[in-house]
C-alpha cells in the first residue's frame, strides 16, 4: 500500500515500461488500500487484478496462476 495515492503514478509507469520492453505475457498484480475507483482505472490500462487488504492467500495464488495458465505457453 502506498496511502499517498501514488498508485496512479507507479502502475501506469510500470505497466508503460513493460509495454514499451515488450512484456505483453508478465502480470502486474498487487494490492493494498486501493479505492475501488482508482483500481477500475488502473486495471483498464492493463494492471493484473488488484487484491484489497485481508484477502487470501489462497485466492491471490489461484489468481496467478490461472492468469499464467491463460497468459503462457511453456
Amino acid at each position: 500500500s502506498i496511502l499517498s495515492g501514488a498508485h496512479n503514478t507507479v502502475f501506469p509507469k510500470v505497466i508503460a515500461l513493460m509495454k514499451e520492453k515488450g512484456m505483453n505475457d508478465v502480470l502486474l498484480t498487487g494490492g493494498g488500500i486501493i479505492p475501488e475507483d482508482d483500481m477500475q482505472a488502473l486495471q483498464s490500462l492493463g494492471v493484473g487484478k488488484l487484491f484489497a487488504p485481508g484477502t487470501a492467500t489462497a485466492e491471490i495464488a489461484n489468481y496467478i496462476t490461472d492468469w499464467v495458465r491463460t497468459h503462457r505457453n511453456f
